[in-house]
Parts: structure tokens; C-alpha cells; sequence
């Protein structure tokens, strides 16, 4: 015979103990409500039948409703799982931490360790250590996804000692790490819907910037003879190639093929390994950095042959940037964007530019798409009859 626990009275009058009492919703569908001792509040559950399973789900006390309001809040809370279960969902009961660790590892399989350490460092400082982390991934409400938001928005940098706001495209890429493990676990069947964090987590608009920055052969010229030896020939590795400097910077000796004249790039943001074709001076230059030296050693190293990074390069960059009269906003990413402008004005294709410099068309087409216009007059001044 059922029980009814879908009054205040009702309940008040069940016997505590251990199993649960069941409403039937539907065909194989129940909620349920369990009270241990006399004066507990209570929890609630819900239970699903298919075929000889029975997962189940707590859906908590509920105690932040009114006594008179829990059935039915209830009820809601149970049919939302069973439609989840009806769409193909888990009954696991992933967290938030669980997922964006999850999707770590998803990174690190596709794309490699590089943009997984990145993702999982975010994810360090931003997720693990707060409430959020603990949130059962079918219980995310978006009133929390929006506190995220905020929190990262509001979060200050210390810079040489001074409290400044985070720039937007910093905190979008924050923004991004979590959506898009939010969105794997969504395309997974871990969720059914995306309701809680499709806009509350959608990136700052308008926040990246156009690289405004360009470097013409000259300033190029004068930015590498004003630097160390050993820094200038990371700079002048970046004025042949379209490369981001950690990617340069990562370059073995082995990653360049003198017999067929090719360079492969391995350690880079967008994760793939890529091979570029050289020639001419270009070739000269890997070549002579590749000359001697064992497959796994840094092509371009410091003078005491350790691999350049961003803390190495930083200042010696800064004194020839200072040395050579440039602007003071320049940096070794200059470089790479100034080498992009002039492979896109001087014709070749966006297709090719974006495989070169290891991005997509989209990004170039974002930052640089506007530097076609000349050549698009100029080929429509040539139709002309």
C-alpha cells in the first residue's frame, strides 16, 4: 500500500527509519522522502526502474523551501532526472572538479601536455579550491555558473607590486577552460542540458584586442643588432618564421631536416605538429643551428646552452627593444605578428598564412583579414574593361 508524503501532516506522521517512503509519479518513476530520526528535517530522493536497475538520486533536504513546498520542489527535481536518464544520461554523479579534470585529460590526448598544463593550471587557482568544485555537474544552477563569472571579473593582478584589473581576453580564456569542459561533459551524456552555463559563461565581447604593433625591416633589423648574441639569434629566428616564441623556443636541432629542407613544429599552441618548407637563408640559418648538436638539444639555446623561455628572454628583450629606440609596448611576439602582416599583404593566401603561423583561418581573418582590402581593390581595379 503507498504511503503519502505529499503533505506536511503526512509526513509528520511516518515512523523514522532507514528505507525510504516512495510516491509513484509514473510508470517506473518515484519520489521519495526518508526520515531517520523524529527531528530531522528529512531528505528526498527519487528512484528510476529500468528493467532489473534501480539507480537512485538524493536530491537533499531541500530545507531552503517552505515544509509545504518540498513535494512538490520534489517532484520537480525527480522528473528533471528521469528526463535526463530518458536523453541518454548517466546516473554518475560527476562534480564540476570532476569534469574539468575529465577534460584535462581529454586535452592532453588530443592536443598534448602543453595546453593541458595551461588548462589544468586554470583550473587550479580558479575551480579546485572553491564551492564550485563540489557542485554535482546536474545540480550546476546558473545563479553559480554566474558567480564564476563575476569572480573572475572582479579578481585583481598584482603587477610589480600594484592591484590592476584583469584584462577581458585574460579572463575569457579563463571563461573558456571551464565552458568547454562544461561542454564535453554536456556532448558526453553527463548533463542533458546546457541551460546553466550556455550564457552565463559565453565570453566578454569585444575583449581581443587587434595587434596594432607592427615592426617594419628596419625597426626588425635594429631590434636584433641592439640585442645579446644569444637573444639575437632567437630574434632573428622569428623574423624568418611565422612562429610563437615558446614555439621557436621549443625547437630541437632534430625537428629541422637538411636533406629535404623541412622544419617540424612541435611544441606549439594549437597542439599538432606541423612541417614547414624552407629555402634560401632560411635554410642556411637552421641549418647552421642544427649543425653538431644532438637530435633532442634546443636549435636555439642560450649562451650557456640551456632553452630559452619567457622568464629568460623577458629582459634581455627589454634592453634591446630600449637600445634600439622601439616602441616600449614590443615584445618577441611582435615579431611573429609583424612577419604574418606582410605574408597576408603581400598576397599569399589566408589558407596558407593560417598553416604556417599554426592558427586558423578565423584568427587570421580576425587580426588580419582587414589588411586584404588593397589587394581586393586592386584585383577588382583589374577587371575593369
Amino acid at each position: 500500500m503507498a504511503t503519502k508524503i505529499d503533505s506536511v501532516s503526512a509526513r509528520d506522521r511516518l515512523k523514522p527509519r532507514r528505507a525510504p517512503y516512495w510516491h509513484k509519479i509514473s510508470t517506473g518513476c518515484y519520489v521519495g522522502f526518508r526520515r531517520m530520526t523524529a527531528d530531522s528535517a528529512g531528505t528526498w530522493l527519487a528512484r528510476y526502474r529500468d528493467g532489473d536497475k534501480q539507480p537512485s538520486q538524493s536530491l537533499g533536504a531541500l530545507d531552503e523551501y517552505p515544509a509545504f513546498e518540498r513535494f512538490d520542489r520534489a517532484t520537480e527535481l525527480a522528473r528533471a532526472w528521469f528526463s535526463h536518464l530518458n536523453k541518454g544520461g548517466t546516473t554518475g554523479k560527476d562534480t564540476v572538479k570532476k569534469i574539468c579534470a575529465d577534460y584535462v585529460a581529454h586535452v592532453r590526448g588530443e592536443k598534448g601536455d602543453k595546453p593541458a598544463d595551461d588548462i589544468a593550471g586554470r583550473f587550479k587557482r580558479w575551480v579546485d579550491s572553491t564551492s564550485l568544485a563540489d557542485v554535482e555537474l546536474a545540480k550546476l544552477t546558473r545563479d553559480q555558473a554566474k558567480a564564476y563569472r563575476t569572480r573572475l571579473m572582479g579578481a585583481p593582478v598584482v603587477v610589480k607590486g600594484k592591484e590592476r584589473k584583469r584584462a577581458p581576453d585574460t579572463v575569457n580564456r579563463d571563461l573558456t577552460a571551464l565552458r568547454a569542459a562544461l561542454n564535453l561533459a554536456f556532448a558526453e551524456g553527463k548533463v542533458t542540458t546546457d541551460f546553466a552555463w550556455r550564457e552565463a559563461l559565453k565570453p566578454i565581447k569585444g575583449a581581443t584586442r587587434r595587434r596594432e604593433l607592427y615592426l617594419d625591416r628596419d625597426q626588425r633589423r635594429a631590434f636584433i643588432e641592439s640585442a645579446a648574441p644569444d637573444v639575437a639569434e632567437l630574434l632573428r629566428g622569428l623574423a624568418m618564421l611565422p612562429l610563437r616564441p615558446g614555439a621557436m623556443a621549443g625547437l630541437n636541432a632534430g625537428d629541422y631536416d637538411r636533406r629535404l629542407k623541412t622544419l617540424r613544429v612541435g611544441l606549439d599552441k594549437a597542439g599538432k605538429d606541423r612541417k614547414l618548407s624552407v629555402m634560401g637563408a632560411t635554410a642556411d640559418f637552421l641549418a647552421k643551428h642544427a649543425q653538431g648538436k644532438a637530435p633532442d638539444q634546443p636549435l636555439l639555446a642560450r649562451v650557456d646552452g640551456v632553452r630559452w623561455n619567457k622568464d629568460a628572454w623577458k629582459h634581455p628583450i627589454k634592453d634591446a627593444v630600449a637600445a634600439a629606440g622601439l616602441p616600449a609596448e614590443t615584445t618577441a611576439y611582435s615579431l611573429r605578428h609583424s612577419v604574418i602582416t606582410d605574408l597576408v599583404v603581400g598576397g599569399l593566401d589566408l589558407l596558407t598564412v593560417a598553416q604556417v603561423s599554426g592558427t586558423s583561418v578565423a584568427m587570421i581573418e580576425k587580426h588580419y583579414g582587414q589588411l586584404r582590402q588593397t589587394i581586393a581593390a586592386t584585383a577588382l581595379e583589374q577587371l575593369a574593361l
